[in-house]
Parts: C-alpha cells; sequence; structure tokens
C-alpha cells in the first residue's frame, strides 16, 4: 500500500500567528476526480484539495501529508494505528490540530479507533470527507474541509476526544453514525446528538470540554480478527460455528432488540463464549443494550448470565473496533468484560 511523504503547502496567510493544522489526507469521496466512464475514484491530492478552498488561508496555516489515496472499505485497523502514530508524533512540534479526510463508507469507525488510541492527545484531532464527488453540483467536500479546519484551529474544541465534522455540525467520536447512503446530512449521533455546531465561521459548542478516561491503556502491537454477526429472522447457528475455525479471536453480535438472538443460536454463542469474548449488541442503530428486562432463552438477560458480554451503548461496528484493540492490546477476557463495562459507565 502506497504512503506519500508529508510536504509544506504555501497558502496565502493573513498573518503568522495563524493556527498551524495539520492535513492528512486518506483519499474517498472528497477527493475523487473522474474515471473516464462517468465514475470517480480517489485521485485529488491534498495539495489540490486545499487549493480548492482559498478560504483556508484566513483560518489556519497548513501542512499537507498524503497518508493513503485509496476508498476507505480498503483502509484496515493495521492502517488507523499507523495513522495514529503519525498523529502521536507531532506532539512536540507546533501543531494546534489535526484534520484528517477520507472516505465516509467508514469514517464512524476510524474516527472512533483514533478516539480510543489518541486518548492523551490534548489537541484537537477532527475526522472529516463528502458525500457528493468534486464533479457534482453542490459538492460538499470544500465546506466540510473548511469546517474542519475552522474546528480543529479552535482551542475550545481541545479535550473533547476526537470529532467528526461534516455538514457544520460536530459530532463526538463515540456516538456518531453514517445513517444514509447519498445524504449531505448522512452523519448524526443517535443517541446523543452533535455537540456543536460551525457558525459564522467558528466552532460553537453547547457543553464545556468533557471526556471520560480511554479504556485503552496499553499500546496496540496487533490486531487479530474478530468477526461481526449479524441476527436476522430464521437465522440458525451454521455461520457462528465457524467463527473459530475460521481464526476470528473475537465476536460481536448484533442481536434483535435490544439485545435478543434465536434459540437456536443459544448453544453455539455458549461455547464460543467459553473460548473468546463474545460481545452482544444490539443491530438497531440506537438505544442500549437492556441487562435484566427479558427472560426468555436467547434474551439480553440468558445470554449475560451465559458469558457474553454487554456492549452497552455500542453498535455492532464500534463494538468491534473497541473489541480488536483490546484484544490486540491483548487484555485478557475479564480485563475485557471490564472495559466495556467501564466505557459504559
Amino acid at each position: 500500500m502506497q504512503a506519500y511523504e508529508r510536504s509544506k503547502v504555501a497558502i496565502p496567510l493573513s498573518t503568522e500567528q495563524l493556527p498551524h493544522v495539520a492535513l492528512v489526507t486518506l483519499g474517498g469521496t472528497i477527493a475523487a476526480t473522474p474515471t473516464g466512464d462517468g465514475r470517480v475514484s480517489p485521485g485529488i491530492d491534498g495539495t489540490a484539495l486545499i487549493a480548492a478552498v482559498p478560504q483556508l488561508g484566513a483560518v489556519a496555516r497548513i501542512e499537507v501529508t498524503e497518508f493513503r489515496r485509496i476508498p476507505s472499505g480498503d483502509l484496515t485497523l493495521v492502517d488507523v494505528l499507523e495513522l495514529a502514530r503519525d498523529i502521536t508524533g507531532r506532539e512536540g512540534d507546533s501543531c494546534d490540530g489535526v484534520v484528517v479526510t477520507q472516505g465516509t463508507d467508514t469514517l464512524e469507525e476510524t474516527a472512533f479507533a483514533l478516539d480510543l488510541v489518541l486518548a492523551a492527545t490534548g489537541r484537537p484531532v477532527v475526522v472529516t470527507g463528502a458525500m457528493r464527488n468534486p464533479t457534482m453540483a453542490g459538492a460538499d467536500g470544500p465546506a466540510n474541509l473548511l469546517a474542519a479546519v475552522q474546528v480543529a484551529a479552535s482551542s475550545d474544541a481541545a479535550g473533547r476526544g476526537v470529532l467528526v465534522v461534516m455538514n457544520d455540525e460536530i459530532h463526538a467520536a463515540r456516538w456518531v453514525r453514517k445513517m444514509h447512503s447519498f445524504s449531505t446530512a448522512a452523519f448524526t449521533s443517535p443517541n446523543a446528538g452533535p455537540i456543536g455546531v460551525v457558525l459564522e465561521g467558528r466552532a460553537r459548542f453547547f457543553a464545556p470540554a468533557y471526556r471520560k478516561p480511554s479504556v485503552l491503556t496499553r499500546p496496540v502491537p496487533a490486531v487479530p480478527p474478530v468477526a461481526l454477526v449479524r441476527m436476522v429472522l430464521g437465522d440458525d447457528d451454521r455461520v457462528l460455528n465457524e467463527v473459530e475455525v475460521l481464526g476470528y479471536e473475537g465476536l460481536v453480535v448484533e442481536g434483535f432488540g435490544a439485545g435478543h438472538v434465536p434459540s437456536r443460536t443459544i448453544d453455539a454463542l455458549t461455547r464460543l463464549a467459553l473460548t473468546m469474548p463474545v460481545v452482544l449488541a444490539s443491530r438497531t442503530g440506537e438505544g442500549l443494550v437492556s441487562t435484566s428486562t427479558y427472560g426468555f432463552a436467547g434474551s439480553e438477560s440468558d445470554l449475560l448470565a451465559r458469558g457474553l458480554i454487554s456492549a452497552g451503548e455500542l453498535d455492532g461496528l464500534k463494538s468491534r473496533i473497541l473489541l480488536s484493540l483490546l484484544l490486540g492490546a491483548r487484555y485478557n477476557l475479564d480485563e475485557v468484560r471490564e472495559s466495556f463495562r467501564s466505557f459504559n459507565e
């Protein structure tokens, strides 16, 4: 996978006292160019991205690093950990904030993983992208990039963890989700709402900065495979029976409603929970996994009693990210269980 060198980009500066913002580009729709057959693919470099937004010259001094230039579906957690090391490596320089641009398909996962890994980073880290590519009327990439830099350059954004800025809304990585395949308002935070907005050229937050300590407190030298399985009407245990055979070291199950599965899958889940962490999430996309509301076979209370771990407020995607990083940091089963409990306190 090709990586690119960091390069200084000359843009008009109104004053040398402007904040210094690092822009790290990964590709995606925001960087798309025509392929010649009516479609698009990531092809714009970071220099061209900021050249398309001349207003940036009045906001910050920008340094560009082309980290990747690929669709976001091709990114891996290994890439994200390398990205986190790049961001951490800036701690000693004069950088006031970091903006990451990437495709929106996996943006919520990248932002959440960065939020877990960069717990000690005091400067703002903002992730953004685009829903409309640059060839379309009303492309939102330039506006999102400008808003993201305005947030990253704001001292008010510090201490809030990794942020996602899309459509002039500021979301915490902990809660944000992509909820639409094409709308420019695709990103929402179902359980919390946005924590701020970008208005009249500046970040405005709805509450004072607060961030719980990260449950991930160890380095992550490797990323083991973790499966994500969604329960569906009429499901059985055939897929579950292959999880361990295929070499997965952890499993996240997206159950119905508040955390329920068909009774036909109970035995397989019980066996798996004896050999690996099995996390129970809800497939609904909003709300929490309950703990003691239902009592039938395959209900949340039944599954938790069998050793499954509650995802709490986390959906399946974020549960998989957290479990992958915990296992990569060599947390044992009891420590994984405690980490999910602590995250949801």
